[in-house]
């Protein structure tokens, strides 16, 4: 079982909780934005994705903080219809396209280095007592 946050230089942080060991599977990438948060569900078979109006706002300076009002918003959810694919179908039509037509594809032998470069960091967090590892900041392409 692993809880891991990633850092970047922009405001974005991904927290990933992985556990081989749960006796129920759970797929689920949530991405919260400014003015709406989707959440994808891989196990999920008819609702894959669902949006939601669902966000806060903020009211105030830095220096005026500790008068911040945030207002939290609630709204509809929505759930776009997607064809029933499978997804190991849609990669390998991918690379199939890409080999025929010359493109690069969407997840490069440089994106699967990245992961390899994470997952080396998080063996280390653990060995460590879970200690933040910086990584080069070479993520690029």
């Amino acid at each position: 079982m692993a809880h891991i946050t990633l850092f970047f230089r922009s405001s974005c942080f991904p927290q990933i909780s992985v556990n081989w060991l749960s006796p129920v599977k759970v797929r689920q990438t949530f991405i919260g934005g400014s003015r709406k948060m989707i959440m994808y569900d891989d196990v999920e078979p008819t609702e894959k994705i669902k949006v939601y109006d669902k966000g806060i706002t903020v009211n105030g300076s830095a220096e005026t903080a500790h008068q911040i009002r945030i207002g939290y918003r609630a709204g509809d959810m929505w759930a776009p219809h997607l064809p029933a694919k499978e997804a190991l179908q849609t990669e390998a039509e991918h690379f199939i396209e890409c080999l025929q037509h010359g493109a690069a594809p969407i997840s490069s032998g440089l994106t699967g280095l990245h992961v390899i470069k994470i997952l080396e960091a998080t063996s280390r967090s653990i060995a460590t007592r879970g200690a933040p590892v910086a990584l080069k900041q070479d993520f690029k392409g």
